[in-house]
């Protein structure tokens, strides 16, 4: 369909829903953000039908949401991966998660946190076994890295907010919302276990949707050991289906942890977590069991 043939041809709306089409096309594109990028394994994944499939790939190819990059020659074969503009598609996933967990399978109140054995729990429990998108953050100093790193065991933790006094104001409301504390406690108590965690062979990522500058200033407040990673572009938490709350315009994680091997597999989720201070306890025996 041409932009001219949709009504609304000035709404940015209807534009949209021209390239997305239908919902199998919001989830062939949440599917390729969580890394799985070929053919068969999105119909698997999806059980739609390969014609279905093929013509909704092409179409987003067509619309430069996707390309198509070669990985066989004999026969030929394609990853599809999404361009920048795909990219643009995540915080649109991120927010219609959100929207889903909170009024249609919730009840509507705000919360950064969960229920032990709540839909969205379980779905953040299946992450065990799943690898971590191949996606780059940046580091509360600039460079950009993976998310865990590599070749080492990495408890990565997840938190809604860490600010520094005088660098930044808490958002309108924070504590009220359940599950908010408590971020600075968690990063000091892991900024306290670091060496424990290094003698077991691990080390700590810390993952929050705020800006690097942001981030920054808490590390030099709380003169973290380790470096604190900005997904302020949702890649990850698209990637991963993470939970998610929106506050004062911002999509923020909820807290939660992921143990991640070497080869980047999650293997140990803690979610939800109620004692952030005891959590870190409670992870650090996880990585000397390992």
């Amino acid at each position: 369909m041409k932009r001219a043939d949709l009504p609304d041809s000035d709404c940015g709306i209807a534009q949209a829903l021209g390239v997305i089409g239908d919902w199998w096309t919001f989830l062939v594109v949440r599917d390729i953000a969580g890394g799985t990028t070929r053919f068969d394994g999105l119909q698997r994944e999806l059980g739609v039908s390969r014609r279905a499939l093929a013509e909704r790939l092409a179409k987003l190819v067509e619309h430069g949401v996707l390309e198509r990059r070669p990985y066989s020659t004999r026969p030929p074969r394609h990853d599809y991966v999404l361009t920048a503009k795909g990219e643009g598609l995540l915080p649109a996933l991120i927010a219609l998660q959100d929207w889903g967990v909170r009024h249609v399978m919730g009840d509507g109140a705000l919360t950064a946190t969960s229920e032990n054995g709540s839909a969205e729990s379980r779905r953040v429990h299946e992450l065990v076994g799943r690898k971590i998108p191949g996606v780059l953050l940046e580091r509360h100093d600039g460079e950009l890295v993976a998310p865990s790193a590599p070749g080492a065991w990495t408890v990565l933790y997840f938190f809604p907010g860490a600010f520094a006094p005088g660098a930044q104001d808490y958002p309108p409301g924070w504590a009220d919302i359940p599950g908010t504390t408590g971020c600075t406690l968690e990063a000091l108590t892991y900024a306290s276990r670091f060496a424990d965690f290094e003698a077991a062979g691990a080390t700590i990522r810390g993952v929050s949707t705020q800006r690097p500058d942001q981030l920054a200033a808490f590390v030099t407040h709380a003169k973290l050991p380790f470096p604190l990673l900005s997904d302020q572009n949702d890649r990850l938490a698209a990637g991963l289906l993470l939970p998610t709350f929106r506050t004062a315009g911002v999509d923020r994680l909820k807290r939660l942890t992921l143990l991640v091997d070497p080869g980047a597999v999650v293997r140990a989720v803690q979610f939800p977590i109620t004692d952030p201070a005891g959590s870190v306890d409670e992870m650090l025996a996880l990585v000397r069991d390992r």
